[in-house]
């Protein structure tokens, strides 16, 4: 980090981020130290989902399940049972930590209280060997508050989590959480699996809520709850929602939704979306592959 340096706004820091974005800092009252953190606070919430979850090639004939009808000219597959379903998705294993892969990524943040936004297009490339992730900047639209103190914050607490943090600690897995059955639904048109998430510890970064796996796979198709652990004293209440889809080989994000009332800046909500994915690793499909769009 470079020494601090003084304009006529006040003292302000420029730190260098990992991932090769250079940004500033500014605060030249307590308030807006506090509004920082706060922030800070805030978008970690949006980055308790941003890892992705590898896909595993499991037979999926039996123990047929009841479903709601599915939309005409829908094909549906053979759907399993809750129980296998569940199994299924235990059974895969939960990062890509064997392929290396690159995605075009849409950052938006938004204050709604203090009608200030932004969007921010990056090249997202993750390194599984050794695990590594940086961001290319491509164009941004909006106000330079947002894009400092709400999305670089975001991208580098990505970079910490995947390169400093334990994946294990924070799978959706009979380690971390209990599961129960709340029944079957359609999803984007297919049937899905519910069940309902409590995790067994009090841990930052885990959440309460629900996750969807497809009926006929077991593939996650969406986890959606609450923190719980609040990431900070300022934020009321948060939430999230992340939608997943299979993208050649692999099970990967594609959106994240999330919403926070915080105490002192009002309303926030944080969208990432994740497209066009380029696998280059040897052991995964050769060919760039797209994922939905939204």
């Amino acid at each position: 980090m470079e020494s601090p340096l003084q304009d006529a706004d006040g003292p302000f820091v420029r730190v260098s981020c990992p991932f090769g974005i250079k940004y500033t800092s500014y605060s030249t009252t307590m308030s807006c130290r506090l509004k920082s953190i706060l922030i800070l606070a805030l978008v970690l919430v949006g980055a308790t989902f941003a890892g992705a979850q590898q896909r595993a090639n499991l037979p999926c004939e039996a123990c047929l399940a009841l479903a709601p009808p599915l939309p005409e000219g829908h094909v549906a597959l053979p759907q399993v049972a809750p129980t296998l379903a569940l199994q299924l998705f235990l059974g895969q294993r939960q990062s890509t930590n064997s392929v290396d892969y690159s995605s075009r990524t849409v950052v938006h943040a938004e204050l709604l209280d203090l009608e200030q936004k932004g969007d921010y297009e990056l090249v997202r490339t993750y390194s599984a060997e050794p695990r590594s992730l940086t961001f290319v900047p491509v164009r941004f639209v909006g106000d330079g508050f947002v894009k400092s103190n709400v999305i670089l914050r975001v991208l580098q607490s990505e970079v910490d989590r995947i390169e400093k943090d334990d994946p294990a600690d924070l799978a959706i897995s009979e380690r971390n959480y209990k599961f129960s059955y709340k029944g079957v639904q359609t999803l984007n048109g297919s049937p899905v699996h519910v069940f309902q998430v409590k995790p067994r510890h009090q841990r930052q970064g885990l959440f309460k809520g629900r996750i969807y796996l497809d009926a006929a796979s077991g593939h996650l198709r969406r986890a959606e709850g609450t923190p719980v652990k609040s990431p900070s004293l300022f934020i009321k209440h948060a939430e999230f929602v992340q939608d997943f889809d299979d993208i050649g080989q692999y099970t990967l994000p594609t959106r994240l939704h999330s919403t926070a009332k915080t105490r002192l800046i009002g309303r926030a909500l944080l969208d990432i979306v994740h497209s066009s994915y380029q696998f280059s690793s040897a052991r995964a499909r050769s060919e760039p592959v797209a994922s939905q769009s939204f």
